[in-house]
């Protein structure tokens, strides 16, 4: 069983901030950490290659400095490791990048692709899907637990808001996982010092069967404007009305915006 799992490196959320010129993150001296999403994918991964002896590999897009995220998933127990990095690849909205990910991942034998429901930057939910469809494999979304694997069926369950269900799915396919299904097991000493003597594959532009348009800034339809937090203002309109006079009140805001 081939396992081929996409993460992300992402700064740390909970110490962004914003330029309140430019509009944009401000992401010097922010830490950088693995994608949750992405760890409980390759939590389950590495529970699949326990019980099946898969091969399981590690696929990032992103800059060099993605290396240190590389070493720690090898520290965990991923067989191998890539890294699509190269500044012709810069810019990329979900769509250049599933379109990156996906000519790469054609070259590889797999059974299964597992990639996080949604990075912690962007919070989209995009990429895994579409780089399902560029494949034109089936996929299950917000995956909650992997059930069972009988060669070629997956059975797993799928959340939703309310209620879940369990799904079979034919492989080879790609599911997203969610960060709340597992806990990521811990590293010792000694694999996080071998882990340190395996190679990391690097793929760049060139390597890849793709024209200029397709990738980076270029191959991207989503320009992202302007970034910018909403401003808290302490002394805001209170009204005390009842619910005939409130609603008549509200719908006078809403119509002066729709106008």
């Amino acid at each position: 069983m081939n396992i081929l799992c996409l993460v992300k490196q992402v700064p740390d959320t909970t110490e962004m901030k914003i330029d309140k010129v430019t509009g944009t993150l401000i992401r010097t001296g922010v830490p950088s950490i693995p994608n949750p999403d992405d760890m409980a994918g390759i939590e389950e991964a590495l529970k699949l290659k326990d019980r099946f002896q898969a091969h399981l590999t590690a696929v990032t897009m992103g800059p060099s400095q993605a290396e240190d995220m590389l070493r720690e998933l090898l520290a965990r127990g991923v067989d191998e490791v890539v890294l699509l990095s190269d500044m012709k690849f810069a810019g990329a909205d979900t769509w250049a990048t599933s379109t990156t990910l996906a000519a790469f991942l054609k070259t590889l034998p797999y059974d299964l692709i597992i990639a996080g429901r949604q990075a912690i930057d962007g919070d989209t939910a995009q990429v895994g899907p579409q780089v399902a469809e560029k494949l034109g494999i089936p996929q299950v979304t917000y995956v909650e637990e992997i059930m069972d694997y009988q060669a070629p069926t997956l059975t797993v369950k799928k959340a939703y808001e309310e209620y879940s269900e369990i799904l079979e799915v034919t492989c080879p396919a790609l599911i997203s996982t969610l960060n709340t299904m597992n806990t990521p097991r811990s590293m010792n000493v000694t694999d996080v010092w071998n882990a340190f003597e395996k190679p990391i594959r690097r793929i760049g532009f060139a390597d890849l069967n793709l024209s200029e348009k397709d990738v980076g800034l270029k191959g991207s339809p989503t320009q992202v404007k302007k970034t910018f937090t909403r401003t808290l203002q302490a002394n805001a309109l209170k009204s005390d009305l009842s619910a005939p006079e409130a609603s008549k009140l509200v719908a006078s805001y809403l119509s002066a915006y729709i106008e």
